[in-house]
């Protein structure tokens, strides 16, 4: 179920209060269960008198779906894809109206959007969600499963008819079988958790791939005839101008999943052989936008708390593109985002919309630059600004301004450890001593892949594999070491999710004179180290022996 929705039917119901409201829904995002386990695991309400709570409130009554024996006929009013992606089961149809089982029978756009795709009056029950997920696979299939029938369909008749030879046709576009696979390639990449959705042409292939975890999986490809077609049905659901394939466009797909909103970031460019479509995949419900669940040592995480209730200064996350800077930063605003206190971000784009919070989005095309958007933060009289990246001498130079005129400013930059941004913002043109006074920590961090639950099985390391990340046979002592043997869980990859290292640059008095000296970045980290800072590879091992993640995967990282 929704866990927004429940959690809040659940409040108004006077089950529980605000705070246990807030405590529940961080339990569900910190381990991933089902909400109505976590519920029913706290001890607030047994699961059948929930169920029966909401079917009074309905009007209706809770049913066991997993004894009924559904027809083949009754099946058939409601399509697969709209079965899985609405969380639907067709119980009974006496000719009037059709009786439904509803995963989110809290959310009314799902009987709207049902009572639109199968054209009749609709009837909702309430059941156990996981026995309406469990018979909508047994009698639906799987995703993968129907994209499999789909691109049968596309491979044949379909593709004889539409044939496009890279000619634009709206009306090809938006043919059912074009519709129905883009659907079902997304429906199937969120289910996944993917990050990213990469449509690509090649001269002889079209190709899929998702991004899960950070490492990317070929699906099977659709015909090559058909990437005009496909990419032009992309560019339809974003609003983008599907005649113009010459230069690069970005939009926003709007899309619901099982009762929830996710956002998908497009972006295409043109290349030598079509055009190539990346769908950045927004979903909030998979991203940890709190401080306290998404996995930071308890050290970092004290010093974190500190800092962002601070008055003024500039805290800076650092790492290459996708290690979850932004993601932090988000967790950072949550944390101190109160009615007291104004907080305002220039993001490109905004990625995930946090209530409280005014955030711009930068628009260099026609002039809204990050420096020119912070400018303008500081007539708006802010308490915390957060700038989503530092990028020139200009930008730097305005958040340390604010950050001197009594402004806490939080921002990204792209180095590779905590200590480089220290010599980046000086390669920018930033003078040492502004940067002395300012910086109040730097938080190095990358994302490295979890060691699947359902096949961690413990093995014995290479000698050549312990040196490359500095160990020997010596230092092991009792440790254990893991590794993934491939599940179903996990699609045979050995991982499943990823956890954050970090190392946290502390810009203590020491640090403040050799960042005013000029001194180079290594000798800042080694006074860092002096002082206590744990690198991004020793946190890395303390994951490793803790069982978390792989030995290859910190060596990638770090």
């Amino acid at each position: 179920m929704n866990p927004d929705l429940l959690l809040a039917f659940l409040r108004d119901n006077q089950i529980i209060d605000e705070m246990q409201m807030a405590d529940l829904l961080e339990e569900q995002i910190r381990t991933g269960n089902p909400i109505e386990d976590v519920i029913s695991n706290s001890g607030v309400i047994k699961l059948d008198d929930l169920y029966q709570m909401i079917a009074h409130a309905l009007g209706t009554e809770v049913v066991d779906v997993a004894a009924m024996e559904l027809s083949p006929e009754l099946l058939s009013m409601i399509r697969p894809q709209t079965a899985r992606v609405q969380g639907v089961l067709p119980l009974h149809y006496d000719g009037e109206i059709l009786r439904v089982a509803v995963v989110n029978p809290l959310d009314p756009n799902v009987i709207d959007n049902l009572r639109f795709a199968t054209q009749k009056d609709v009837a909702i029950y309430v059941a156990a969600p996981a026995q309406i997920q469990s018979m909508i696979e047994k009698f639906y299939g799987t995703e993968v499963s129907d994209t499999d029938d789909l691109l049968k369909s596309l491979a044949g008749d379909a593709a004889a008819k539409i044939g496009l030879n890279d000619v634009v046709d709206i009306e090809a576009a938006s043919s059912t079988p074009i519709v129905k696979y883009v659907n079902t390639i997304i429906a199937q990449a969120i289910q996944a958790r993917a990050s990213d959705i990469h449509f690509e042409p090649f001269e002889t292939d079209f190709k899929v791939r998702y991004r899960v975890d950070g490492a990317l999986y070929e699906m099977a490809p659709p015909p090559r005839a058909l990437a005009t077609a496909i990419t032009s049905r992309i560019k339809v659901m974003s609003q983008l101008n599907i005649a113009e394939r010459r230069i690069p466009q970005d939009g926003r797909i709007q899309t619901t999943m099982a009762g929830r909103q996710v956002d998908l970031r497009v972006s295409t460019l043109p290349t030598q052989f079509g055009e190539s479509v990346v769908l950045r995949v927004l979903d909030r419900t998979t991203v940890k936008l709190d401080l306290d669940a998404i996995g930071l040592p308890k050290r970092i995480y004290d010093y974190i708390c500190q800092v962002i209730e601070k008055p003024n200064g500039i805290f800076i996350v650092t790492g290459p593109t996708g290690s979850g800077k932004t993601t932090t930063l988000y967790a950072c605003l949550n944390r101190i985002n109160t009615t007291d206190s104004k907080l305002l971000t220039a993001e490109e784009p905004v990625e995930y919309e946090i209530e409280g919070i005014q955030q711009v989005p930068i628009h260099e095309a026609i002039g809204l630059t990050f420096a020119r958007a912070l400018r303008a933060f500081l007539r708006q009289d802010p308490d915390r600004i957060m700038v989503g990246e530092t990028r020139d001498l200009e930008t730097a130079q305005i958040a340390i301004q604010a950050s001197l005129t009594g402004h806490l400013v939080f921002t990204t930059l792209h180095t590779n450890d905590a200590p480089g941004a220290v010599a980046r913002l000086i390669d920018m043109g930033v003078e040492p001593f502004l940067i002395a006074s300012s910086l109040e920590g730097v938080l190095g961090q990358r994302l490295v892949r979890r060691i699947c639950t359902g096949c961690k099985t413990p093995y014995e390391p290479s000698e050549a594999l312990l040196r490359q990340i500095g160990l020997s046979v010596h230092d092991l002592g009792d440790k254990n070491f893991y590794y993934g043997t491939g599940c179903d869980m996990c699609n045979r990859t050995g991982y499943k999710g990823r956890k954050g290292i970090y190392e946290l640059l502390d810009i203590t008095e020491p640090i403040r004179e050799l960042i005013s000296q000029r001194a180079p970045s290594v000798v800042i980290r080694q006074k860092a180290i002096e002082l206590g800072m744990t690198t991004l590879r020793a946190d890395g091992l303390r994951s490793i022996f803790e069982g978390e993640t792989t030995i290859e995967e910190v060596l990638k990282y770090t």
